[in-house]
Order: structure tokens, then sequence, then C-alpha cells
């Protein structure tokens, strides 16, 4: 296993290559979505936790844990969830196929139930930041464009390193500027300046890298433990009472979506409103406690730019909601049919749009490709 993970380090482009290329092809898979796709989902679902594991192999090079990031977990959520999420869809196609489409979502709900007891522990781990995509990335950036005055959610003034957002798993880097960096790069300017003593502006300049030197030390903290629930609702207040009902929200939604699902079908309008309002709901709180004018100033959040992203990327979400029933198959169906009827007798681009318009159909029958979870 270990000459694996050199292998892996060693050579990870390659390996990202090769994954994004076998992951791309699974999709030519023949009876990708017919009544006997249990063949193609195993070996999407093994190409996935393989990725996965690729993944948590490069993330946890001790080189770049040695060059600042912080202590992870000896549990690993993020790899965790990344397989839950790759085995899901095999979960629920073994289900349906041996079970039926009624008792399928006994198996759907006790993956998102599993899903949803590790995001939790995530959560708490992690002293109740905010989770990105889901919980897959760790969230531990630090960004010096936050003052010392200010606190940001899932954070609460407890530094890390997080760097370079990505389309779907983020890569790992180290923050040169933040804090301690600075400090180290002023310095090494000092050592650099108090040799060159034939400078007239010597003395100037040693006096400007102490002002630096100076000020940087009162914003360097030493690192503290992390927050617990108690020390937020204590510090924080309704802001951060508010904070963690979002993120909970969060973590909650697709679990109470498939409950709601089980008992009303997915006909009904019932489970797709009350996802949507908590989707709804969660973001317009993360935004509110952000506001200048409500609430004391020792009790303000400012989110780090992977956080903003994560936000964002939320909203992005809502667009599912027009593939998933009953609205699909009410509006957005219809309109699908329209447009391939339309780009039909254009050459290549009408067969093309055909080939597209069929893949979303088929991936539409499937739960997990259009949860969001």
């Amino acid at each position: 296993m270990e000459a694996y993970k050199r292998w892996v380090r060693r050579n990870k482009e390659y390996v990202h290559s090769l994954e994004s290329l076998a992951n791309g092809l699974t999709w030519l898979l023949p009876e990708r979505f017919s009544s006997s796709e249990i063949g193609p989902e195993a070996v999407t679902a093994i190409l996935g936790v393989i990725t996965a594991i690729n993944e948590h192999i490069i993330d946890t090079t001790p080189s770049q844990i040695h060059a600042g990031r912080p202590e992870r977990s000896t549990f690993p959520y993020s790899l965790c969830i990344s397989a839950l999420k790759d085995l899901e869809t095999l979960v629920e196609v073994v289900a349906q196929h041996y079970y039926g489409d009624t008792k399928k979502w006994n198996f759907i709900a006790a993956t998102e139930a599993i899903k949803f007891l590790v995001r939790l522990a995530m959560l708490r781990n992690s002293g109740y930041r905010m989770l990105l995509q889901g919980g897959e990335i760790p969230n531990s950036e630090e960004t010096s464009e936050v003052s010392s005055s200010q606190s940001r959610p899932g954070d609460f003034g407890k530094p890390g390193i997080y760097s370079g957002p990505g389309s779907f798993r983020n890569s790992f880097g180290q923050n040169g500027w933040n804090l301690e960096g600075r400090a180290l790069s002023a310095l090494s300017r000092f050592g650099e300046n108090a040799r060159m003593v034939s400078d007239p502006a010597w003395l100037h300049r040693v006096q400007q890298q102490n002002a630096i030197m100076e000020s940087l030390g009162r914003h360097v903290a030493p690192k503290a433990d992390k927050s617990t629930l108690s020390s937020i609702l204590s510090e924080k207040g309704v802001h951060g009472s508010l904070y963690l009902m979002a993120e909970i929200l969060f973590i909650a939604r697709p679990l109470i979506y498939v409950l709601f699902i089980r008992k009303y079908g997915t006909w009904s309008w019932t489970p797709w409103f009350l996802s949507l309002a908590m989707d709804v709901v969660g973001v317009g709180i993360f935004s509110q406690v952000t506001l200048s004018g409500w609430g004391s100033k020792d009790s303000k959040f400012q989110y780090t730019t992977s956080e903003k992203d994560e936000l964002k990327r939320r909203k992005l979400l809502w667009a599912l909601y027009l593939m998933r029933d009953p609205f699909f198959s009410k509006y957005t169906r219809e309109r699908l049919d329209r447009a391939e009827k339309l780009l039909e007798p254009v050459p290549l681009f009408g067969a093309l749009s055909a080939k597209v318009i069929e893949l979303i159909f088929g991936a539409q029958t499937r739960y997990t490709y259009m949860s969001g979870s």
C-alpha cells in the first residue's frame, strides 16, 4: 500500500488525467439507463471510489501537511463522504432491481441517513465550520483579508490554510501570504538590509521592518482549541445560533426530502416545495448573519473565499429543482422534447443534441443524479 501511495503522489497529474478519461467513458457504457444497468453502475462506483482514495492519498502527502496545513482528523471524513456519494447510485439501482420502485426509497433513505450522521460528525470535528462540497473538501482556509476584529462563520478565529478552488474537487496548497508567512518574509528582508551597511537609508529601512514585525506580531495569535457548541452559542449569540441552524438545514435537507418522497411519492409537490424552502431559508440565513446593521460588532461574520464559493455553489444547485419530479414531468420534459424536435433536422448538431437529451432523460430517472446532496 505504501508503494502505491508513493506512485500516486509522484504521478498525480497522470492519475488525474486517467481518472477523468475513465469516468467520462463510463457514460458511453451500453445499457447505462436500462433495466440491467447494475454492471455499468458498479464500474462507475468502483472508479469513483478509487478516485476518492487517490485524492485522499494526494491530499495527505506528508510534505503538504508539514508545509502548514492544519492537522487532519484521524478519521477520514472527506474520504468517507466521497465514497458514499460514489456508491449511492449503485445502491439505488440494486435496490430498484431487487425490491422495486417503492421499497428502493428505504435504501436511499438509509444512505442519506449515514451521510447525514457523517456530516454532523465532520461539522463537530471541524469546530463547526461550513462544509465545502458537502464535506468532500475540508474547510481550513485562512485569509489575510479578514481583520482581527472580525470573525468568520465556521472558523471563529482559528487559523488554517486552504487554497485553489476547483470545479468538482479542490486542490490544496500552502498560502504563502498568511500572517506568519508575511512575518517571515519581513524578517528575511530585515536581515538583507542589515548586511547593506553602506546604504544611507539602512537605518530608515530597519525602522520600517521593525514596525512591520510589531504590527504583524499583534495579529499573529497562537492556535486555539476547536470551537464547541456551547462556546459558539455563548460568544456569537443569535448570529451563532442562526449560522448553526442554516448549516444543519443544509445537511439535513437531503434526508428530509427522501423521507417525504418515501411517504408522499415522487409526484407530490410537498417534498419538492419543502426541500426548496429549506435551501432558500438556509442560504437566506447565511446572508442575514453578515449584515453590518444587524447585531453587535463582536458577533459579525465574514466569509472566507472558499465559503463564498460554497454559497454560490449551493445557489447553483437550485437549478436541479427543474430536473426533479413533479416539476420535470409537468414542465421541463415538454420543453426538452420541443428542443429536440426543433434541432433534429440540423446535420450533426441534431444527432448530438438528441444524444444529450437522451442522457438527461436517463439521468433524471435516478434520484442520486439529481439530489444535489
